[in-house]
């Protein structure tokens, strides 16, 4: 059985743990963005050296680069089966590239899964992990301002999905084993 899912959550909601969690318990690979820049730019392709001159120079990787960089890495052996998108799509034009690329590959989503946390729970989070990794950038001020914009970016996201029936909502705050047993139940396992 094919599953085609799409993780999001607020900075500090466990994404990055669950998403390896569910690919191992799924048989899917977990894709982030970060990873597939890391990859193209270590690889050194076409795609990796015009994301890796943005990057160097502190811009935003634009929207064709990183959606050519999805769609190679969706049409990949390994996410025939089904995948995990962690930090993919981020705005409605993401929404609507991903669409695209999905038809044409003759698949659509079955799950958009939004991991929540309560503000207060995830900066003080985000905190303590930065004081581990002595990230000193990681103010309160700076981690809330992030969580405003990943408000403001995703709440459109999520109305759209919600349109379409796809998306459902977990609780990110707990035992990591509760919440992955929270998130399977969500998509029917």
């Amino acid at each position: 059985m094919s599953e085609r899912i799409i993780l999001i959550g607020p900075p500090g909601a466990g994404k990055g743990t669950q998403a390896a969690r569910l690919a191992e318990k799924l048989g899917i690979p977990a894709i982030s963005t970060g990873d597939i820049f890391r990859a193209n730019v270590a690889g050194e392709t076409e795609l990796g050296k015009t994301a890796k001159r943005y990057m160097d120079s502190g811009e935003y990787v634009p929207d064709e680069v990183t959606n050519s960089m999805v769609k190679d890495r969706l049409a990949q052996d390994d996410a025939q089966p089904g995948f995990l998108l962690d930090g993919y799509p981020r705005t409605e034009a993401q929404v609507a590239e991903l669409d695209s690329m999905l038809s044409d590959l003759g698949e659509s989503l079955d799950h958009v899964v939004e991991l929540t946390a309560d503000t207060d729970e995830v900066v003080e989070r985000l905190l303590a992990r930065a004081q581990l990794q002595g990230r000193s950038d990681d103010t309160e001020e700076v981690i809330r301002h992030r969580l405003d914009v990943y408000a403001e970016q995703t709440q459109p996201l999520t109305r759209v999905y919600a349109d379409r029936g796809l998306l459902r909502q977990v609780d990110g705050l707990g035992e990591i084993d509760a919440i992955t047993d929270r998130i399977l139940a969500q998509i029917g396992h």
